[in-house]
This record gives structure tokens, C-alpha cells and sequence, in this order.
């Protein structure tokens, strides 16, 4: 029954609404930009590279300024390695697989590199997201189009993550942060790490994929997001409550979804809409992360629906699914090295 409450219980503030604020302005000033010049091709490049608002969240100013800095390079470097994917590949039978494979790399070794450089929040999801959403998109615009959008929105990020500078009560100590000195068992957690990102991101792939070719499902890499979910956590009790939270919180939240779009707002109503939940997410991840999923799920969704011409209720029954499946996988890779370690302590004592 803790456990149970735990799951629902939200913790306390830590000025939230900052972090919230300044990621919420830098995903909808560039989004509304591009909608009015209609340009939705390239909504999805700055839709990721707004993920680099998302570092740095209570750090001080010259601490955010390098992990923001860090974040949006690896961010770009991403998205290049996504369209360049989509461009050299795209269309042939074996596309999907080499899709599967793909994330499954940049799942593991953006792990690695998030863990060296201590970036927050650790782990890769936003780099598998961003890979795999891209590579995706079938009609890929101009190469340097989409990047000088994905560049530009990372700068915005940049300048918004030092705006609260312009006011004296607000600014911090500008010192250079110190170098980043890794012990030896520190480096090795961070590949042991990216080992687990790499066995749940590869099998919630495959599998996802395999049961979408036999079922007719679509978005294989919902579930290898949804997969990496439960390897963040302080305990394997917390990581299990992760995935299931990723499950109940993505069911409520395609509610909510089904709701916007039954009153069929106009591209730049879902911008505004996209800000929201932006906002809610980040008012509540770090709080609760059962309550932040309820708006990442419209903010992915209808991201999605701003560049792609797919019936919503496919889309609602392929998140359903591939959420399932990833966390499903997740979890099990977070039970398993438990598990095995009791069985053969058992078998030891026998």
C-alpha cells in the first residue's frame, strides 16, 4: 500500500514554475514562427532542439550555460544523424529494421555520453525521440533548412536559459565551471549504464516492431522511449513505479488528447497547446511523474499531427500499444539483474 501511494504522491516544489516558464517560451516562439510563415516541414527540427531548454533546470547561470551548451550540440548532432539516416535509407524494404538498429545505438551511446558529462535529466530518451521521430518523416525538406531551424531554436534556447540575467535579484555568480573529473567506477557505471539503455531499447524495438508488422501498428519507437523509462530511478521499486506510471499517465493523457482534438483547433491553436503542456510537464517531472506524463503525451502526439497527415485514432492506438510494450521491456530489464542475483544466491545456499 506505500508503494501504491507512492505512486500518486507529489512532492514538493522547487520554484518550478522557472524552469517551466522558460521552456514553454522556447518551444512556442519558434513553433508559432514557422506556422505563420507555413513552414510545418519544419516543426519537428524545432521541436528537438527545444528539448535543450530542458537541461540545466536549477543549475546556476554559467553551470546552465555549459549544460545547455552540451545538451543542444548533442541534440544537433542527432538530428543531422536522423535526416542524413532518412536520406540515405529511406524507402528501402529493410528501412524499418535499420531504424530499430539505429535508435538502438544512439540509445545506448547517448546515454554514455549524458553520464560523462552529467548532464540532468540523464539518460537518452529525448535523443531517441528526436532520432527516431525524424528519421521518420517521409518527405525530409531542404538538408539545410531544417538545420538552420534546429540551430536557430537551440541559440533561442540558449539566450533564454541567461535571460533571467537582465535582472540583478535573479543573476548568479558567473564562475567557470570546475572540469569534469571522473572516477574509474564513475566511467564504468556510465557504460554500464548505456549497456541497459542498449538491451531495452533494442528489445522493445524488435519487438515492437515485429508485433507492428503482424498487427499493422506503426511508431516503433514510442516503445523503445517508453522502454528507457524505468532505467532512471534511485531504487528498482522507484523504476518499476516509473513504468507503470508511464502507463497509467499516457492513458489519461490520451483522454485529455482525444478531447483537444474533438474541438479541431487550427495549427496555431496546437502550438499554443504544445506550449501548455510543455509548461505542465515541466511544472511536474521532476514533482510527480505519473501527472507530467498526462501532458507529455498530447505534447508529443499533437507535435506529430502538425507534420504528419495521420488519422488520430491510428495514432492514439499506436500509443496505447507501443507504450505497453516499452514499458513492459523496461521494467523487465530493471527486474532482471535483481532477480537473477536472488536465484543464484539461492542456488549458492543449496
Amino acid at each position: 500500500m506505500n508503494a501504491l501511494a507512492e505512486m500518486f504522491r507529489i512532492g514538493p516544489g522547487n520554484k518550478d514554475h522557472y524552469p517551466a516558464v522558460r521552456c514553454a517560451v522556447g518551444v512556442f516562439l519558434p513553433l508559432i514562427i514557422l506556422v505563420l510563415f507555413g513552414r510545418l516541414d519544419l516543426v519537428v527540427f524545432a521541436s528537438f532542439a527545444a528539448f535543450t531548454n530542458i537541461y540545466g533546470r536549477n543549475e546556476p547561470h554559467s553551470h546552465r550555460f555549459r549544460s545547455q551548451l552540451r545538451a543542444g550540440s548533442l541534440l544537433l548532432g542527432i538530428i543531422l544523424l536522423a535526416t542524413l539516416t532518412a536520406r540515405a535509407a529511406q524507402g528501402s524494404d529493410a528501412y524499418v529494421w535499420i531504424l530499430t538498429i539505429g535508435t538502438t545505438l544512439v540509445a545506448a551511446l547517448c546515454s554514455v555520453t549524458t553520464a560523462l558529462w552529467r548532464l540532468r535529466p540523464a539518460g537518452s530518451l529525448f535523443h531517441i525521440f528526436a532520432f527516431a521521430a525524424i528519421a521518420s518523416v517521409p518527405q525530409q525538406p531542404p538538408l539545410w533548412e531544417g538545420m538552420l531551424a534546429a540551430v536557430l531554436t537551440a541559440v533561442l534556447a540558449l539566450l533564454i536559459g541567461m535571460s533571467a540575467r537582465v535582472v540583478p535579484s535573479h543573476r548568479t555568480p558567473w564562475k567557470r565551471p570546475p572540469a569534469d573529473r571522473l572516477l574509474p567506477q564513475e566511467i564504468r557505471a556510465a557504460w554500464l549504464e548505456g549497456l541497459g539503455y542498449f538491451v531495452a531499447a533494442g528489445l522493445a524495438g524488435t519487438l515492437a516492431t515485429l508485433v507492428g508488422q503482424w498487427l499493422g501498428f506503426g511508431h516503433g519507437y514510442w516503445a523503445m522511449v517508453a522502454a528507457v523509462v524505468p532505467l532512471v530511478g534511485r531504487s528498482t521499486r522507484h523504476r518499476m513505479q516509473r513504468g507503470i506510471q508511464r502507463i497509467v499517465g499516457t492513458l489519461l493523457g490520451l483522454l485529455v488528447l482525444a478531447g483537444i482534438l474533438w474541438l479541431g483547433p487550427a495549427p496555431w491553436q496546437m502550438v499554443l497547446v504544445i506550449a501548455a503542456c510543455q509548461f505542465g510537464a515541466e511544472l511536474f517531472i521532476a514533482r510527480q511523474y505519473l501527472v507530467a506524463q498526462i501532458f507529455v503525451t498530447p505534447l508529443a502526439l499533437i507535435s506529430t499531427l502538425l507534420v504528419a497527415n495521420v488519422p488520430p485514432g491510428l495514432l492514439l492506438r499506436d500509443r496505447v500499444v507501443e507504450t505497453v510494450i516499452g514499458a513492459a521491456v523496461g521494467v523487465a530489464v530493471v527486474v532482471a539483474p535483481a532477480a537473477w542475483s536472488r536465484l543464484r544466491a539461492r542456488r549458492l545456499r543449496v
